[in-house]
């Protein structure tokens, strides 16, 4: 394989994910550029850094989705079929938690989400924290969608049950960490887990006996779309227990301070 034929697969598409980057991101960039003009009207050194910032962003994207392309892809897909092959196929069900736990804690979307959150939150909610749970919950999404397609069971068995616990915990926390949680499910569902962990499933199901891959191989990014609002309830639910031990605590002492008064 010479180079001009390593170097035409390298960029092949590369054109189109440019052409799709750029119809996403005009429309804001114009939108910016017009309220700038109308309304905003920043100093022409702010102005530039934040044009400045957009190219980087639209190369970034570029980059990166093309890079998904070429090889988050064609790698989850080969990965899936060795590992339904092999004879002890269970072990799918521990490695998609670790391959889940890892795609999700490498997203960017939930980077930038769990940011927001410590922002606004003023340091309150640690983003790590935040991170740490909804890596967890797409571990598991992924690690149950693994024993989902190795078992047989219908993908009801799980969101039907799944949201009705949505719905129990949303009312145990606190409205903000609903919004949240409903946020992280959406995120989580981002470029990483639509690629490299569908194209692993499907190429599972399309291995196992029994299984079709229209039907069993997709429904994981429904998982990923789940487990994170949970996870993130849960954490919800710690926080309430937390504050409501401090409040307990700070009471008690303020009564006993009063009776030694």
């Amino acid at each position: 394989m010479n180079v001009d034929t390593i170097a035409t697969r390298l960029f092949s598409g590369l054109g189109e994910v440019t052409k799709e980057v750029l119809m996403a991101v005009a429309p804001i960039i114009i939108i910016f550029v017009v309220l700038n003009f109308i309304s905003f009207k920043l100093r022409k050194r702010r102005f530039a850094k934040i044009m400045i910032g957009f190219l980087i962003t639209i190369i970034g994207l570029i980059l990166f989705l093309h890079g998904v392309n070429i090889a988050y892809v064609p790698v989850g897909k080969h990965l899936g079929a060795s590992l339904a092959s092999l004879d002890y196929n269970y072990i799918l069900i521990p490695l998609g938690f670790l391959m889940g736990f890892l795609v999700g804690y490498a997203e960017p979307a939930i980077h930038v989400m769990v940011k927001e959150i410590e922002n606004i939150s003023e340091g309150r909610i640690r983003g790590k924290i935040m991170l740490l749970f909804v890596s967890i919950g797409v571990g598991a999404a992924v690690s149950l969608s693994m024993w989902r397609l190795l078992a047989g069971f219908s993908l009801y068995y799980f969101l039907i049950p799944g949201y009705i616990l949505v719905f129990l915990l949303g009312r145990k926390v606190d409205k903000m960490f609903l919004a949240m949680a409903f946020d992280n499910g959406g995120v989580a569902t981002g470029p990483m887990c639509s690629t490299f962990i569908l194209s692993m499933c499907v190429a599972i199901a399309g291995q196992l006996e029994g299984r079709d891959p229209l039907i069993d191989g997709f429904g994981v990014v429904a998982m990923i779309a789940l487990a994170p609002i949970l996870s993130t309830l849960v954490l919800g639910y710690i926080y309430k227990l937390n504050d409501e031990r401090d409040q307990k605590n700070k009471l008690e002492l303020q009564k006993l301070a009063e009776d030694e008064g």
